[in-house]
């Protein structure tokens, strides 16, 4: 169990790093908002579906061990093929494809997507081309998930989604030069670091952290809360605070030492611990960001119901526990813990050592507290994406 320095896809979870990933973003966003299903319609449908004997996932890049394990396994015990296709690189590219296919109501082919929560999936919901999840056919979700991934501001009640995986938008410092117990998201606009701060260049996780700054949850929002974390954020950029803009590059730029602390991805920093590298994560006391990849079942699915079953499954302990060690950040499933800290103990050398770690890291297992503190992105619409966007661009690509 090697530490797998990657770069991570997480550097385009959300459209705003490139003026083609822009542009993507709002590709095909302006059809009619859909009405939500009624219930019995959404029974009705489900009564019709069968099991076909196949399934169809799409995933982003170094999601499921290499070897596909708990998929083989998936089959064997059910009798259902697979097909498992790496094809997501990108929330903004990803949509901009299927948009036009949807659209014309024909099938993208896939029985399963994963998508992170933001504008894109937002857009996905809206405009009717998720289908409505069968709970009575994913028992396993409800007995194995947390309840804070049953409560998720985006998809309420899991009509659409449930969870695949998680990651903690907090700050990072690099212990060589910050010699003070960083516990405040003030330190990002804290004068004594100008120049060395780092500050993503996404929208949505930008403006986040400028209305925790201002002790404003971003789910509650309003346009005026933005506006007042857009001049807090530009108050910060022209006091010469901040270094850069970042996207993935920030990871390597405080670890360096180039930045003395930064926003960032909980899992970027918990590889390059493992690593031995002089980086700490702490989420803020204001708040940190929570965000979630999400397994939905796009609208024109060939098989939904083997679909279903393969979403459920992958809810059994021990199987989360399986994608959780190679993932390696935090599983919609508690129970995950207790098996690998098991794990552990029969482990020898770097493999124990890398479960330990695993284990006891606040990275992959928030601790209550960390819980308590997280919030979600914004939730935008097709509209309100064009007042909220522009607001923080501006300070990222002046």
């Amino acid at each position: 169990m090697n530490p797998r320095l990657r770069t991570r896809r997480d550097a385009f979870r959300i459209a705003g790093f490139s003026a083609a990933g822009l542009a993507l973003a709002a590709c095909g966003v302006q059809g009619q908002k859909a009405a939500p299903p009624k219930a019995d319609a959404v029974q009705d449908f489900w009564s019709k579906q069968t099991k076909h004997g196949k399934v169809v996932f799409a995933n982003w890049p170094e999601y499921m061990p290499e070897d596909q394990a708990p998929l083989k396994k998936f089959q064997q015990a059910t009798g259902i093929s697979y097909e498992y296709k790496e094809v997501i690189q990108e929330n903004a590219e990803f949509f901009g494809k299927s948009e036009p296919v949807l659209r014309a109501g024909q099938s993208l082919g896939y029985d399963i997507v994963v998508m992170t929560n933001g504008i894109q999936l937002q857009n996905m919901l809206q405009l009717g081309y998720v289908l409505p999840l069968d709970h009575s056919k994913l028992p396993n979700f409800a007995a194995n998930a947390g309840q804070k991934y049953k409560e998720r501001s985006y998809d309420p009640g899991n009509k659409y989604t449930i969870p695949y995986t998680s990651g903690v938008t907090g700050i990072a410092y690099n212990t060589e030069h910050v010699k003070d117990d960083i516990t405040s998201i003030q330190s990002l606009f804290d004068r004594k670091y100008k120049g060395r701060v780092g500050m993503m260049a996404d929208a949505q996780e930008i403006g986040n952290f400028g209305m925790f700054a201002l002790g404003i949850d971003p789910e509650k929002s309003t346009e005026a809360d933005w506006r007042k974390a857009g001049d807090k954020l530009k108050e910060q950029r022209d006091a010469g605070i901040v270094r850069k803009y970042y996207d993935q590059s920030y990871i390597d730029a405080v670890s360096k030492g180039d930045v003395w602390l930064t926003m960032a991805w909980s899992g970027d920093v918990f590889q390059r611990q493992l690593a031995g590298e002089p980086v700490k994560f702490v989420v803020p006391e204001e708040g940190g960001t929570i965000w979630t990849d999400n397994m939905l079942i796009p609208k024109g699915a060939a098989n939904p119901v083997d679909a279903l079953m393969l979403m459920d499954y992958l809810y059994q302990p021990a199987v989360a526990a399986e994608l959780d060690e190679f993932i390696q950040y935090v599983t919609p499933v508690p129970a995950v813990q207790d098996l690998l800290r098991e794990k552990a103990k029969t482990a020898k050398g770097e493999d124990k050592k890398a479960l330990e770690d695993m284990v006891d890291s606040p990275l992959m297992f928030p601790t209550e507290a960390d819980y308590a503190k997280l919030r979600g992105y914004t939730p935008l619409t097709s509209q309100t994406q064009q007042v909220f966007n522009p607001i923080f661009q501006s300070i990222t690509q002046a």
